[in-house]
């Protein structure tokens, strides 16, 4: 039998760890190179991260992030169940990596109807985690080093970052506000894109301009007439559009949501962007999907399958029932996209009605989940800090979730850093919810109206 000749590989590294060399060694082995890419420069900081932590610890009634704290309809929920227990076992297992057969083909039949086309589902539709990867597709996909990317302020806060970690630069155009006429309260019509300055941020770098109708924040619902311009440019410079659709369905007042890529010219150079969790009230499902040409899908298809690759099996088998049942009652009374909208603007004008009773001066969304609020009238509460880097609303949310136990989130948060100050004196409230949640909300504006109304 032979002997290990010397002292073992163990005892050699015990010795050493007490040694004066090994720690020489030690600090020579630290990494001393930046260790992040240099794409995620300045884009590390995430208004939800934080106004999502001080709702969790101060407020009592959380009206910021945008998802209902009511339940999907029951039909849906009966399909996850059905699609969850049911005798299909592959349903447990991968699907097709671009989309779930079954979604595929009734998204392609149920946008093809609303488009006027025939749609390839293997081809003109793709489905992703959630509206979000849809978006980080078509910026990965389509936006090279050098390409300007023209974004409608204000803006849902990834586009921005989303344009900057594929080398894009973005350029910013905003919505401007337009007082109304006799004392009215606003509405998100009165802000509006001016034509010559619209047309002024494209040039022969434009890549793409992100169009979100209707509008998050705002509650904006672009006109005819708005997307014939935003169209008429594209085809002009040959510029694609991103088109960010999640709350298609919530739209109040009788407007109408009009699909940009539905208009001349737009098709070949559109990517629609859509949303179980907006769609059916399910955004902790995170089920997304694109709909557009395939001369751009392929692109976003390859992103997909060297990221995410594949998205939840059953999850995408109950979204495809649901769109078969609508599709079933399409402009029907019992169609959930026409009970839903209706039960919605009930809670925002409730909503509005609260807000405007204590002074905050609501700005009346056309459609999606939000209201914005003009707080000029609160300033005693939370006065000005001069020189401040943080633009007034977001100092007065946090004030207002610490001492009033009232979540919303500044409008701020929804600009380009050079031009967040020029908008700062508006918060952003959620009403897709329960009764009793906007009641205890109205109850905190009540007594705080109070208390500021009382000698």
């Amino acid at each position: 039998m032979l002997r290990r000749a010397g002292p073992s590989l163990r005892h050699f590294l015990l010795e050493g760890k007490s040694s004066a060399g090994y720690s020489s060694y030690s600090n020579k082995a630290k990494m001393s190179r930046p260790v992040q890419a240099r794409r995620l420069e300045g884009i590390d900081k995430n208004i939800w991260v934080e106004f999502v932590k001080l709702a969790a610890t101060y407020s009592k009634v959380n009206l910021g992030q945008g998802f209902p704290d009511f339940p999907p309809p029951d039909f849906l929920k009966e399909s996850f169940v059905r699609a969850l227990s049911g005798e299909n076992h592959m349903l447990h297992q991968y699907t097709r990596a671009f989309g779930h057969p079954p979604l595929v083909k009734i998204l392609a039949q149920f946008f093809g109807k609303l488009l006027g086309r025939d749609l390839d589902p293997m081809t003109n539709v793709m489905v992703t985690v959630g509206a979000y990867q849809a978006l980080f597709c078509c910026f990965q996909a389509l936006v090279d080093e050098g390409d300007e990317v023209i974004i409608i302020e204000p803006f849902f806060d990834c586009y921005e970052p989303m344009v900057k970690m594929a080398g894009g630069t973005p350029v910013f155009v905003p919505l401007r506000p337009k007082a109304p006429k006799d004392g009215k309260l606003m509405s998100s019509a009165d802000w509006q894109l001016d034509p010559a300055e619209l047309a002024s941020k494209f040039s022969e770098r434009t890549k793409a301009i992100v169009l979100n109708s209707p509008n998050n924040p705002l509650g904006k619902v672009f006109s005819r007439e708005e997307l014939e311009l935003i169209a008429d440019l594209c085809v002009k410079h040959d510029v694609l559009c991103l088109s960010d659709e999640v709350y298609e369905w919530l739209v109040y007042d009788g407007k109408e949501h009009i699909r940009i890529a539905s208009l001349q010219g737009m098709w070949d150079r559109t990517v629609i962007i859509g949303s179980a969790g907006k769609t059916f009230s399910a955004t902790g499902w995170k089920v997304g999907w694109t709909v557009g040409p395939n001369r751009l899908l392929q692109h976003l298809r390859t992103v997909h399958q060297n990221s995410v690759y594949h998205c939840a099996t059953v999850a995408q088998e109950a979204v495809a029932q649901g769109f078969q049942r609508e599709l079933e009652l399409y402009g029907k009374p019992d169609s959930y996209f026409v009970q839903l909208p209706k039960e919605l603007q009930q809670k925002r004008d409730w909503l509005v009605q609260s807000l405007d009773a204590v002074g905050m001066k609501p700005i009346i969304p056309e459609g999606t989940y939000f209201l914005v609020a003009d707080i000029s009238k609160f300033k005693s509460n939370v006065p000005d800090v001069p020189d401040s880097d943080e633009p007034y609303d977001s100092r007065f949310a946090k004030w207002m979730v610490k001492n009033k136990g009232l979540a919303a989130i500044p409008l701020s948060a929804f600009y380009s850093g050079a031009h967040k100050n020029n908008y700062n004196h508006f918060i952003r409230f959620c009403f897709a919810k329960e009764e009793a949640t906007l009641k205890a909300a109205n109850d905190i504006l009540q007594k705080w109206k109070q208390e500021k109304t009382s000698p």
